[in-house]
């Protein structure tokens, strides 16, 4: 089974899951952006709680968009604000210094599409994990059920090869039963708030270091 994903940004250890288990995945670039979803959206957590880092995109409200067309908003400087975030969260935890330079160079390019950053986001991750997952990615929509699973994939799809999780994987939706039961691991805050599932990628990273990879493999 290839799965579908939506664009993310950074993601959470549940998409990394899925790409360590899989050669190859579809990223699906021609679906609608949806508001309130990892396409622009990562969790980390502090002192004081979770802090969900948003990234403006420029449409007009209301406005349905392919995802391979939605861009980015500026007028607000909110790279500056997610590293500061970010080295407010993950600072003084022991990891923190081996990718604070990779965020630092990733969040201080200024990217024109949504769909540039998300990826951008993704390959660090998986460069940070070790995985080697092929990104597919799909400039038409990925009808799954359909005949033809995106033009420029050349494929008719014949048999059920793929599974749809492009809606699986979104902060107000339980997860899907293969990924029901998420790792735990040490998070720097526990004390004070206990274990906190769904965070970025960036919290696994910075809190278990080399040890990140086994939590994914699982």
């Amino acid at each position: 089974m290839i799965p579908v994903l939506s664009a993310f940004y950074f993601g959470t250890i549940d998409h990394y899951r899925v790409l360590a288990k899989h050669p190859k995945v579809i990223i699906d670039l021609g679906e609608h952006y949806e508001r309130q979803s990892y396409r622009n959206r990562t969790t980390v957590i502090g002192p004081n709680g979770t802090n969900d880092l948003v990234v403006p995109i420029a449409r007009r409200s209301g406005e349905k968009m392919p995802m391979r067309e939605v861009g980015l908003s500026y007028a607000e400087t909110w790279p500056r604000q997610h590293l500061h975030a970010i080295r407010s969260a993950y600072g003084k935890t022991p990891w923190f210094i081996h990718f604070e330079d990779d965020l630092n160079d990733l969040l201080s390019k200024r990217y024109d599409r949504l769909v540039e950053l998300d990826l951008a986001t993704m390959r660090l991750a998986m460069k940070w994990l070790g995985l080697g997952t092929e990104l597919v990615l799909s400039e038409t929509y990925v009808e799954v059920n359909g005949e033809w699973v995106g033009s420029d994939l050349a494929r008719k799809t014949t048999n059920n090869q793929f599974v749809d999780l492009r809606t699986a994987l979104h902060p107000k939706q339980p997860l899907p039963d293969p990924l029901l039961t998420p790792p735990t691991y040490t998070q720097v805050f526990a004390d004070r708030h206990g274990f906190i599932p769904g965070l970025s990628i960036i919290d696994l990273v910075c809190n278990c270091g080399r040890d990140a990879r086994r939590v994914v493999l699982g």
